[in-house]
């Protein structure tokens, strides 16, 4: 498995859990296990991904602007669990933030997917690719 297959598979889960936590409605218990689930598989991906992606890619030129670029959409996504946090969940602005949620996210992975993946795999060799992916499914074990 290379470096983009594993993160590929992580993005998968999320779309899922995106999908599933919209679906839902009011203070449910079903709607607070989904949130909480989608905040830490984005929290800890992110994590991962800026140790074992971004951070290596940050030192070629031709990929530094998409690595930051990247960073800063994970922090837009963190700023929109917070809001998620600070709004009941029995509130129409709930859903409202979760689809904002949403919405972002599938950008973020969209850009990585059809954009970043393809310039990345110039920047990286196939050890290195191997390499990458080890590291980062450890890290995702290890914290989810």
């Amino acid at each position: 498995m290379n470096i983009f297959e594993a993160i590929r598979e992580d993005h998968d889960i999320q779309r899922d859990l995106l999908k599933k936590l919209i679906e839902t409605s009011g203070d449910t218990n079903k709607r607070d296990a989904l949130f909480k689930a989608i905040k830490t598989q984005l929290h800890v991906h992110a994590d991962a991904e800026e140790r074992h992606f971004y951070k290596p890619l940050i030192s070629s030129d031709m990929m530094q602007e998409h690595a930051r670029h990247g960073i800063a959409e994970h922090h837009e996504i963190d700023e929109l669990i917070e809001q998620l946090e600070e709004t009941d969940y029995d509130s129409s602005a709930w859903l409202k933030i979760a689809k904002d949620l949403k919405h972002k996210v599938e950008h973020h992975l969209e850009d990585e997917e059809h954009a970043f993946f393809q310039m990345a795999g110039k920047v990286f060799n196939e050890t290195q690719k191997k390499s990458l992916a080890t590291d980062y499914k450890k890290h995702m074990k290890s914290n989810l």
